[in-house]
């Protein structure tokens, strides 16, 4: 993961993913394809603790804000406490382990299964029909439904249809993770216009610096 996800709010209404910067500055769109795998681009366990942007409960309202959750027209009216804040990252390490090890093909440790089940056992986030006939949330969330929701979105995404689809980005310095949800399932890196362009302009430099025969 060489990216962040940017402090500023998605407009509601907008399209799934986030916004996240490159090295050089410039911004591009991640769809990751689901709510769980959101929460991943906020940082991570070991080497990607570097990439860690929750360090107030703050920092997690503004993530909220801009996910999937978030951007409903009311949002979510988060509160969040410093012990919650510490389980929100402790959770999100262990999805971060176990979607790694589900795009590689690898076994499910039963630890990483364990703490996941915990979070989604706790109540969830409260969806409620506004008076226009859209869906919305109950006000005044707290960060434990907040993470409930995300475990269970994790569950259905392992156990679901598309749990042969999670993958890795392609690149080989990219560590996003994301669910190819497209149609022909043909999915490779985690947005065409940053990771796929790179790429494609790394094979074509290896093809015309190839020493002649």
């Amino acid at each position: 993961m060489s990216e962040r996800a940017t402090e500023s709010p998605e407009p509601a209404g907008s399209s799934p993913g986030l916004t996240l910067y490159a090295h050089d500055g410039r911004p591009y769109r991640f769809d990751p394809g689901a709510l769980c795998l959101e929460l991943l681009t906020t940082g991570g366990p070991g080497a990607f603790a570097r990439y860690e942007v929750l360090h107030t409960p703050a920092d997690l309202v503004a993530w909220a804000a801009r996910s999937r959750l978030g951007r409903l027209p009311q949002g979510l009216g988060l509160r969040v406490t410093d012990a919650e804040l510490a389980r929100v990252r402790d959770v999100r390490d262990a999805l971060f382990l176990l979607t790694a090890d589900r795009a590689h093909g690898r076994p499910l440790r039963p630890d990483l299964v364990a703490t996941l089940n915990e979070a989604a056992a706790q109540p969830s986030l409260v969806p409620r029909l506004a008076p226009d006939g859209t869906r919305a949330w109950a006000l005044g969330a707290t960060a434990t439904q907040l993470l409930s929701t995300v475990a269970r979105d994790a569950i259905d995404l392992f156990s679901g249809p598309y749990a042969g689809r999670v993958r890795e980005c392609g690149a080989h310095d990219c560590y996003l993770l994301f669910v190819d949800t497209s149609r022909p399932g043909r999915r490779r890196w985690c947005a065409m216009e940053h990771c796929g362009n790179r790429e494609k302009v790394r094979a074509h430099r290896a093809r015309t610096h190839r020493p002649a025969q």
